[in-house]
């Protein structure tokens, strides 16, 4: 059974970091891809961040790259989304999820597994 447990949300203000952690079980990271996407209120659901499980490369979203860094430790089956330079806009979920199109750069737009999410907000 594919599980995934997000934690290290919270509140910051504008210009500071915050580490987001995924803790996944049911499979590795060479079986699926994993990544995150989160939703502000009233808005869509958008990507962030994937790691492809064809090659370990990464692929971030325009409104993230440069900022953010996603990182795995296969060890510990667990990703980590390091967040810097936040900013209000940021403020959303933030949903771990499993299983999508990740590779050359593009990521899939949906995913066949998810998290509860956790919450980042940053503050201006």
């Amino acid at each position: 059974e594919v599980q995934l447990v997000e934690s290290g949300g919270g509140v910051v203000q504008a210009g500071g970091s915050l580490r987001l952690s995924c803790a996944a079980s049911g499979f590795t990271f060479d079986e699926r891809s994993i990544g995150w996407f989160r939703q502000a209120p009233g808005k869509e659901r958008e990507r962030v961040s994937c790691i492809s499980s064809a090659d370990g490369t990464t692929a971030y979203a325009d409104a993230v790259k440069g900022r953010f860094t996603l990182s795995s430790d296969n060890a510990k089956n667990t990703v980590y989304l390091q967040m810097d330079s936040l900013k209000p806009e940021d403020t959303a979920t933030y949903y771990c999820a499993a299983d999508f199109p990740c590779l050359l750069g593009i990521m899939g737009v949906t995913a066949d597994f998810w998290g509860r999410g956790t919450q980042v907000t940053v503050s201006s």
